[in-house]
């Protein structure tokens, strides 16, 4: 059984989708780490959870040093990372893909529109989530099969409850890219206000 995948989107893969990409990692991390009888080693078993961006032009770039500055003061680890350009196998393994942007999500969709059902922008999806009665889903636990099994229902009932309506202006992330740290904290807000419900979703 595979870990349950999310794969992040956003333009360049610098800013946005890398602090994504690790405070989602951090999220489920630290929800383990709660767990009296649970391994955080085990993590990489159950989530896999990383990212790209539309573009190639940062490929091989480390992290922009103010999204870098945020994943680590929250706790976060950014050693590792490198930026890539979107690759159509990438979307096809992935169970979960959170885009920046609404323009992100259609270039998504476009490339894969047998994707479409799995594919939010990061906000849409936190505003939704919510919704959605995590009762009715799957048992939560820390095993691969079951996080994978409760990830691929919680995906497929978020996407019921969007129910074709497109996302909200504000679902998107500005980009924070060239800008303070000030802006880079705001963003980095916003994911953790849809990351950290989705890990909690996952995980017991």
């Amino acid at each position: 059984m595979p870990p349950f995948t999310v794969l992040h989107v956003c333009m360049g893969n610098i800013c946005r989708s890398p602090m994504a990409e690790r405070l989602l990692t951090l999220a489920a991390r630290r929800r383990l780490e709660r767990l009296p009888d649970a391994d955080p080693g085990l993590l990489d078993e159950l989530l896999h959870s990383h990212s790209a961006g539309t573009g190639g032009w940062h490929a091989g770039e480390e992290m922009n040093p103010p999204a870098a500055r945020q994943v680590r003061t929250r706790g976060g680890d950014v050693d590792g990372f490198a930026a890539r350009k979107l690759r159509s196998d990438q979307i096809d393994a992935a169970d979960l893909v959170l885009t920046a942007t609404a323009d992100q999500q259609e270039y998504v969709t476009a490339l894969r529109p047998d994707a479409t059902a799995r594919t939010f922008v990061l906000g849409e999806f936190g505003r939704l989530l919510p919704t959605v009665d995590l009762a009715g889903l799957p048992p939560a636990g820390v095993a691969p099969d079951l996080v994978y099994t409760r990830g691929t229902a919680l995906v497929r009932a978020v996407d019921q409850a969007r129910a074709g309506a497109v996302p909200l202006a504000a679902d998107d992330l500005d980009d924070p890219w060239g800008r303070g740290d000030q802006c880079f904290g705001r963003v980095a807000d916003e994911i953790e206000e849809t990351v950290e419900p989705l890990a909690a979703a996952l995980l017991p």
